[in-house]
């Protein structure tokens, strides 16, 4: 176990430093570290946390990383998730912020910094991207992506559009349940071993919003 969490502590020391823009301009390099490099979790494991990430409190890395590492190790895991995304950047903000004042008008400084602001938005399209690939999985869930888009687009705060999203993905759940008898909260078993480890009622409850 201690192996782990170790491996896991430098993985994302690693990442921390290397991420500019923010947690979502994080997002695909855990996507390659955690699901393609190591597989210690899969991507649709990681849309899930990403989705419980990006609804609660707190910035989405620090949220994304205490998901993993509780994953994986439970409590001890997410403590030392985020005491390695958090550690790196803290001592980097802390010189660059005794240092910025110094250098924050410079011509060059300044291009560096819209260069930088140009690869982070590029960053942030890959995951969207890839987190589409793994939630926009019928009718439902693009109409609801479709109409969260608009809602944000005109001002809608996002907490209420993240409660819309629980009360009618829940209410849709029991619509289709009630409708079918009960059968989409059971699997196949031919289609367990392909389908993701959730129920479907998860599935809206958590990639459906």
């Amino acid at each position: 176990m201690g192996t782990l969490l170790v491996k896991m502590f430098w993985s994302f020391v690693r990442i921390s430093p290397m991420t500019f823009g923010g947690g979502y301009a994080m997002i695909p390099l855990l996507e390659r570290e955690f699901v393609e490099k190591r597989q210690w979790i899969t991507r649709e494991e990681m849309s899930s946390g990403l989705a419980v990430a990006g609804s609660a409190p707190g910035g989405i890395g620090v949220n994304a990383a205490a998901f993993i590492g509780y994953r994986m190790k439970g409590v001890p895991g997410a403590a030392a998730a985020i005491l390695g995304i958090t550690l790196p950047t803290f001592l980097i903000v802390l010189v660059l912020g005794l240092a910025f004042a110094q250098v924050q008008h410079h011509p060059k400084a300044a291009a560096a910094l819209a260069g930088i602001q140009a690869g982070v938005a590029a960053l942030i399209l890959v995951s969207a991207y890839n987190m589409g690939r793994s939630s926009l999985v019928d009718r439902g869930t693009m109409i609801t992506a479709a109409a969260a888009l608009v809602l944000l687009l005109l001002g809608v705060h996002p907490i209420g559009l993240i409660a819309a999203g629980l009360l009618l993905g829940h209410a849709a759940v029991l619509f289709r349940v009630k409708r079918e008898g009960g059968r989409l909260l059971r699997q196949e078993p031919a289609a367990a071993a392909a389908a993701p480890s959730y129920k479907y009622a998860d599935y809206y409850i958590a990639d459906g919003i």
